[in-house]
């Protein structure tokens, strides 16, 4: 037997999290765990949920099993929150407009940048020394 599910990827730095969005009863499952149990910090589990809000959708009509790694807590956070959101869109394409208005569904390209030869950082240069 095949449930029918929606995929969303959504990235964040180093962070990569495959979103599955399925018809159920409210279970939100991030790398086997509960949710709010993974995403413990004030504020976080609103961000990720704000995608559905906008659809004016009811978390509790679905099942949403999340895999992210990579990263840290903020990076994680948003990028299931892309995730969710291109899965939505991938469920219903009438959402598209309301997740552009949002800005859910702009990837957010900043990444960590690399460190230069002869510099100690990527732009932290040697303190400069006159003798």
């Amino acid at each position: 037997m095949s449930v029918q599910y929606f995929e969303g990827v959504g990235r964040r730095k180093e962070s990569i999290a495959r979103v599955r969005l399925m018809s159920g009863t409210g279970l939100f499952i991030v790398n086997e765990k509960e949710a709010p149990a993974y995403f413990t910090r004030l504020g976080d589990m609103d961000a990720i949920l704000a995608p559905m809000q906008a659809a004016g959708q009811d978390v509790k009509t679905y099942d949403i099993t999340v895999h992210v790694n990579g990263g840290g807590v903020t990076g994680q956070t948003e990028s299931v929150q892309l995730g969710l959101a291109r899965a939505l869109v991938k469920m219903n394409i009438d959402f598209t407009s309301a997740m552009r208005k949002g800005g859910f569904l702009t990837r957010d390209a900043r990444i960590k940048e690399r460190k230069k030869p002869g510099l100690k950082r990527a732009r932290k240069a040697p303190t400069y020394t006159k003798r």
